[in-house]
This record gives C-alpha cells, structure tokens and sequence, in this order.
C-alpha cells in the first residue's frame, strides 16, 4: 500500500494544505551575484572550508549538517523592477520508496529514482504516473536520458539501460547492464577488470551523443568512458584524486569533472592519443570548497558548480573550447548546494537547506535571484527544469522545475515572469499551492 500525491511526511509538523492565497511573488530583496574582473581570485572568497563530507549522494549516511556560509545581506536589483514573477507548488508526491536520488526529464515524461529497486515514469503537464523501470538492484543513484535511452546507475556500481518506444503507448525495453556479467568474467581472468569496472558507486553520468559515448563518473575517483554502440569500457580517466561528483559534456566534446578535492577539471579528447585520448586541459579552482553538482547552459558558455560552502560558482567560455574566465558566485543557499539545473536563461539550485533558487541571467551576464521555493523538510538532492512558454501578448516566460528530496517527496513548481509596467496592476489570480 503507497501513500499517493499530496501528503506531507509521516510525523512532519502541522501545515496547511491546499491554501487558498493569492498569486506569491517575488517580493524579497533580491539576491545578485557577485561580477568581477578576471582575477585569479574572488573578490568575495569564502572562508577555507574542512568537511567530512566525502560525497553528496553518501550512500549510508545522510548528514544533514554542512558547513554554512557567512550571514548574506541581499540587495534589489533595479534591472528588473519590470519583471514580475509568480511561483507555485502544483503537485507534491509521497511514494513509499524512501529518499529521492534523481530525476531527469525528456519528451514530456519525467523519471525519478529513489533508495528503492523502482524508476518511477510520470507524465507531463498533469504529471501522473504512467509506468515504472524495476530491477533487482537498488538505489539509483544517477539518471540520464538521450534519444529515447535512459540510463541509470546503481550502488551495485552498474550501468541499466532501456529504450523508449512509442508505439500506440509508450513502453520501456531493457536493453543492456554495463558492464556485463560475461564481459567482466572475461577481463578478470584476462587480468583487466579494473578497466571494465567502477569499484566505487558511480555518482553521475553524462553523455556525448556526436561521438556515441557515455561517461561515468565515481566514488572510486574515477572517469569511464563507455562506447554506447557495444557498451564497452575503453577508457578509464584517473580524474581527481578524491572522489568525483558530477560530470557533464558539452556538444564540443569538452568534459567537466567536479571533485571534494575542491576543483573543476576540463579534459578535452583526442582521437590521435591511442589508448587515452583525454587530457586535462585546465584545472578550475572553487575556492577551497568541494563541487558537489555541475551544470552547463545550453550553448556551453557558461559552467555552474555548487559547492559545500552554499555558493554556486560559476565560469564564462572563452574563444576556445577549453577556454574559461571565472565570472563570480551566486551566494544565497545557507547549506551545501546538492544540485543545479539549466534551462534557457534559468538556473535552478537546490540546496541541502531544503529550498530550491531560481536565478535568472540577465543580458549582461549578471544573476539575479528571483525566487525561492520553499516546503521540503529535508536536503534537496535532485532537481530538473524544462521551460514554459507563453503567449506573445502576455510577455509570458516561465519553467516547471522537479525537485526530489531526501524527506522522500517529489514536488513540481511552476515559475512564471511577466514583463509589465511599474504602474500597472497586477493580475489577480487565485491557485491552489502546496506547502
């Protein structure tokens, strides 16, 4: 028996569900990000930062205490006096499953993993759920989707993949577990199995659809490139000398990989190096404080990495493809920032201070602040971001955003700017939210 949508966790303080209110908006002052000039050094640099915190997935222990920052003064942004926003809670599912891990979303659908052995597959805008991916293993850990693949990662420190079909109905057909059971026999006794394996659990995956490749990044400080052809190992990339926490490719076929060794590295591939055609390109420094999640904007001009510290910094490509600028940090989050998300001129940041940050970057390169989602009861490890479009006449832009949390509640927001005069009166709206 599963407890459905809508309910609070058990033994979760009193609240208000389905509060009639009126339209929330971004009221608060808000929070800009720091700009600077290309110097080797912040203008604003957080504290030197020791954590025992060896990974943000830790797949035994949860703690929910991190090192916090510095007490944040906000400031208004004048450039977007015009732009008003409004943000709501549309849905918030309790399933029986535990901690939510992961989320990802691809042709309207949205896929969710938890500490239990069950992908859960919803439907959008009304999200329902319309299917779920179950295997022996539990855990997912990491999700990714591409071309009607998903991918997902367990703490078995194996690789499941299925295709997506749509014929009359949509319908998931597993395809393959990397590395196999037979393929890694075979390198065992060939004495090279710790080129076929993870031996620590992967924490995120990342893929290069122009080569065919997939990348897995480890606890095990490694980086795996996988041919998705044939799903075979042929490349391990020895990363970072303390565990790996996220990765992401760019369509240039640049690798980003995010560390606790408090660094970002970028490694570039070439196809005359024989057996290791990456190399690390440069190594970005985060101010002495662990890269737990990484996102990159979809043209890859600008790189995202939260940190333990609750700031996200971020990086501006230059004219080459391994070419970064650092370009400042957002500060706001109070705790570690556990994931980020990007979408149009959207960033989205959940934190283990259980809320989630909508940033918005604005034509010159600044960020501001526009909302803050609140309601979680725990650290929010997931998020994922698609945009909304409205019509011309309203000057309507917004995004849903997913977020998954370690209280074990998935929730759905939708975010929504309007470009209005200051003189004009607003929309009255009412809608349901939940808390």
């Amino acid at each position: 028996m599963e407890t459905a949508s809508f309910l609070d966790p058990p033994n979760s303080p009193p609240n208000v569900s389905f509060a009639l209110r009126g339209p929330r908006t971004n009221n608060f002052l808000r929070s800009v990000s720091t700009k600077e000039s290309p110097l080797t050094e912040a203008p604003c640099s957080p504290p030197h930062l020791s954590t025992a915190t060896s990974l943000s997935i830790n797949l035994h222990s949860h703690s929910h205490s991190q090192p916090s920052t510095p007490h944040l003064s906000f400031t208004p942004s004048n450039k977007l006096d015009d732009l008003h926003t409004t943000y709501s809670c549309i849905c918030s599912v309790l399933k029986k499953d535990g901690q939510i891990l992961s989320v990802a979303t691809s042709g309207g659908l949205v896929y969710t993993g938890s500490q239990g052995n069950t992908i859960r597959i919803w439907k959008m805008p009304e999200f329902t759920e319309c299917g779920q991916l179950k295997t022996k293993a539990c855990m997912v850990v990491a999700l990714e989707v591409s071309n009607d693949r998903i991918y997902a990662s367990y703490s078995d420190c194996k690789i499941r993949v299925w295709r997506r079909t749509w014929e009359g109905v949509i319908k998931h057909i597993r395809l393959a577990t990397i590395p196999n059971t037979g393929s890694y026999v075979r390198s065992y006794i060939a004495g090279k199995d710790k080129m076929t394996r993870h031996f620590g659990p992967i924490s995120s995956l990342a893929i290069n659809i122009s080569d065919d490749i997939l990348y897995s990044a480890s606890l095990d400080k490694t980086v795996k490139v996988w041919r998705i052809s044939d799903f075979k190992c042929i490349e391990t990339i020895q990363a970072h000398p303390e565990p790996v926490n996220a990765i992401v490719v760019a369509d240039d076929g640049v690798l980003y990989t995010a560390s606790d060794d408090a660094t970002v590295k970028v490694w570039r591939r070439n196809f005359c190096s024989g057996s290791r055609p990456h190399s690390l390109a440069v190594t970005l420094p985060a101010k002495y404080s662990p890269v737990k999640t990484l996102a990159l904007t979809l043209d890859g001009g600008v790189l995202y990495g939260g940190c333990t510290d609750g700031y996200i910094h971020y990086w501006l490509k230059g004219w080459f493809s391994s070419q970064l600028q650092y370009g400042g940090a957002l500060p706001g989050h109070t705790h570690a920032v556990m994931s980020l998300a990007s979408v149009g001129n959207y960033v989205v940041s959940g934190s283990a201070d259980s809320t989630c940050r909508i940033w918005i970057k604005e034509q010159d390169g600044q960020h501001t602040c526009i909302a803050m989602l609140q309601g979680h009861r725990g650290p929010i490890r997931c998020v994922a971001a698609f945009p909304i479009q409205g019509s011309e006449e309203s000057n309507e832009k917004g995004c849903m955003v997913c977020s998954g949390s370690l209280d074990g509640v998935l929730k759905v927001w939708r975010v929504r700017n309007t470009r209005q005069n200051r003189d004009s009166s607003q929309n009255a709206r009412e809608y349901f939210e939940l808390a």
